[in-house]
């Protein structure tokens, strides 16, 4: 973006169409004019379409700066009231909304949904784990709880693209905006390109939340900027994003609203993958998309059957997995007492091919015969994929042990195996995984795991981790990650199965990793992984499932409507 293109400059004035706005370009990076700013903002009534009338000198704000006395003489009226800059020219309109009647608050969805984005910005939390309880405390329901989670969630996948539009509809970089603030403007943003929000109601009810969350001079702000934003449509200003940018890619990462390095992992890992690089703009709008529930019927638990009905369809892949088409998944009994769930189906299919990847009896020969009575869960919290494996595990007369290293979350893990059989639950234990492999040497037949990651296969449910990582955190994570491969190897007996899982695509996380602790192996090998998922497929989309030629497994949202889960499925030998 050119230093220009977001600022108004004093000789190229103009008044705005309907909201009779003007700014001036800012003399430095830390100055502001000497006029200052003067919004005035009179939204509609809510659910109207009533005049609205504003007054600015800047879209970067509000403010009084000191005049002279002859300057302040002149613009008084005969009763000795003083007229502001605009109005002494003839140049402001009359609002037909006393003072007194403008709205100063907004509907219930849209203040949960900034209350939302507050969280997730000042207290690092999790939208997905803010936002239910929330709607549920201040009894929000139906439509407007669905309106509060496509606003909050869809304005945290798209910040990155709105900040672009926003940067050029002001005259002072983001970052000296006041957070809440710029939040506002984001979810004013989304309303106006991304919902189905009348240009209207986006606006005033915006303006309604500034001034009841940030005060009467942000919300002059709001009103500014947002009816900027609201006379370009959303092609144009992608259009004029991309043609700021200086490659392809940035154009991508910036239109497609992910940082530039995860656009670059992004291509890379499809490179790696198999798959075609020129994929990455259809990845990222996938990434982009508001993911489906799905629940998972739980083996010897809950049948399939038991979950169907007119909001519910047979998931594409997983046998266990039905796609909830709206509703609460909660109103399903199985849901409520843990023989069912929400899982994403990429989630099952991992858990499904670890329970059936063929085990050996450690010998020379390769694969025949061996015990399959002992289970680990090396990772297992929050415990979806752990009560799957449990449940599985009860049908075969085998136990699991689940070990998390965090006592919160090995709590949930407990939670979630509340339906498992008790017999076939051995143990939910916290504890370092990277100890398990010294403390039990080949004492389990099979082992998930689930490694910490990045998360970078997850950005459809957790919009908020695209903002949140940095290159930093890969060097970090994959350190643990060969840790942890490397405790599992040796926590598994001689013709036990590994499954290595991360809920991330990213080269240096999945294929760097499992290469680097075979290098100093020679007692595992690879299995065929896409075979033994093609295996555990619903027999009629076998031959659909796209797998590629590789012998591990990279699943993506764009391809499978999955989470990019990926599968490394590793069998000791005897050495």
């Amino acid at each position: 973006m050119t230093a220009g293109s977001g600022a108004r400059g004093s000789d190229d004035r103009r008044r705005d169409q309907g909201s009779n706005a003007r700014s001036s370009g800012r003399p430095d990076r830390g100055a502001r004019d000497d006029k200052g700013s003067n919004a005035r903002s009179n939204p509609a009534p809510r659910g109207g379409a009533g005049a609205s009338n504003t007054r600015s000198t800047s879209a970067s704000g509000s403010g009084r700066s000191s005049r002279d006395g002859g300057a302040e003489d002149a613009r008084r009226d005969a009763r000795g009231r003083q007229r502001g800059a605009a109005r002494s020219r003839g140049e402001a309109s009359h609002s037909s909304v006393a003072p007194s009647q403008r709205r100063k608050g907004t509907d219930p969805a849209r203040t949960a949904a900034f209350d939302v984005l507050r969280e997730v910005d000042g207290s690092d939390a999790y939208a997905n784990l803010v936002l239910p309880p929330l709607l549920r405390q201040r009894e929000i329901r139906g439509r407007d709880a669905g309106f509060a989670t496509e606003l909050a969630y869809g304005t945290l996948r798209l910040r990155g693209r709105y900040d672009a539009i926003l940067a050029r509809c002001l005259d002072r970089p983001l970052d000296r905006l006041d957070p809440p603030v710029l939040d506002i403007l984001r979810l004013g943003a989304h309303q106006l390109l991304g919902m189905r929000v009348p240009q209207h109601a986006a606006v005033s009810e915006t303006v309604g939340l500034a001034r009841a969350c940030t005060g009467a001079g942000s919300a002059q702000l709001v009103n500014a900027v947002l009816r900027r934003v609201a006379r370009t449509p959303l092609d144009d200003w992608l259009a004029q994003v991309a043609a700021d940018a200086p490659d392809e890619l940035t154009a991508l990462a910036a239109t497609g609203s992910h940082p530039v390095w995860v656009a670059r992992a992004l291509r890379d890992a499809l490179a790696g993958a198999g798959r075609d690089p020129g994929e990455l703009a259809d990845l990222l709008a996938a990434d982009n998309d508001a993911p489906r529930v799905t629940l998972v019927a739980r083996p010897g638990l809950a049948d399939p059957d038991e979950l169907a009905d007119d909001r519910t369809t047979p998931g594409r892949w997983a046998p266990t997995a039905l796609v909830l088409d709206g509703g609460d998944p909660a109103a399903f009994g199985a849901v409520r007492d843990g023989r069912a769930g929400v899982q994403d189906e990429g989630s099952q299919l991992v858990a499904l091919a670890l329970a059936a990847a063929p085990l050996g009896d450690g010998g020379a020969d390769g694969p025949s015969v061996g015990p399959d009575a002992r289970w680990l869960d090396l990772c297992a919290g929050p415990g979806g994929k752990a009560a799957l494996l449990g449940a599985l595990a009860a049908e075969r007369g085998a136990r699991l042990v689940a070990n998390e290293v965090q006592p919160h979350r090995a709590r949930l893990v407990e939670k979630a195996l509340a339906a498992v059989p008790p017999d076939a639950v051995e143990a939910v234990r916290t504890g370092d995984g990277r100890d398990v492999g010294q403390d039990e040497p080949a004492a389990y037949d099979r082992v998930l795991l689930d490694a910490p990651c990045t998360g970078l296969g997850a950005l459809r449910r957790r919009p908020e981790s695209r903002w949140r990582r940095t290159p930093g955190d890969v060097a970090v994570l994959t350190g643990l990650q060969r840790a942890l491969l490397a405790s599992a190897l040796d926590a598994v007996r001689p013709g036990g199965v590994v499954a290595y899982v991360t809920c991330s695509p990213h080269l240096a996380e999945t294929q760097v990793v499992v290469a680097d602790v075979l290098r100093r192996r020679d007692d595992v090998e690879i299995l065929d992984t896409p075979a033994v998922v093609r295996g555990v497929v619903r027999p009629e989309s076998r031959d659909a499932v796209d797998l590629g030629a590789r012998q591990d497994v990279q699943l993506w949202p764009h391809v499978h409507g999955t989470d990019a889960m990926h599968l490394t499925l590793l069998r000791r030998t005897a050495g």
